[in-house]
């Protein structure tokens, strides 16, 4: 778990008591504000899911690619 997925989760939940807070007081402002803040973690959030996705999917990775891996040589159309 990355910083971006921990800040964005703390947003999140900050912006959602913010609207909840919000919609019991009947400020429509707060609401807004809340939900921008709420928006706002959920997309710091995945941001940070998918930079750890890459980052996983490197780590899987052990050994560089050798000139003889299929993955390195590009595919040809038979003639």
């Amino acid at each position: 778990m990355n910083k971006d997925r921990v800040e964005g989760k703390a947003k999140d939940i900050a912006g959602r008591a913010e609207r909840q807070v919000g919609e019991w007081t009947g400020d429509s402002k707060a609401q807004a504000k809340g939900a921008a803040k709420q928006a706002e973690g959920k997309v710091q959030n995945a941001w940070g899911k998918a930079k750890d996705a890459v980052k996983s999917n490197d780590s899987t990775r052990d050994e560089p690619l050798d000139a003889d891996d299929e993955e390195s040589t590009p595919h040809r159309r038979a003639s």
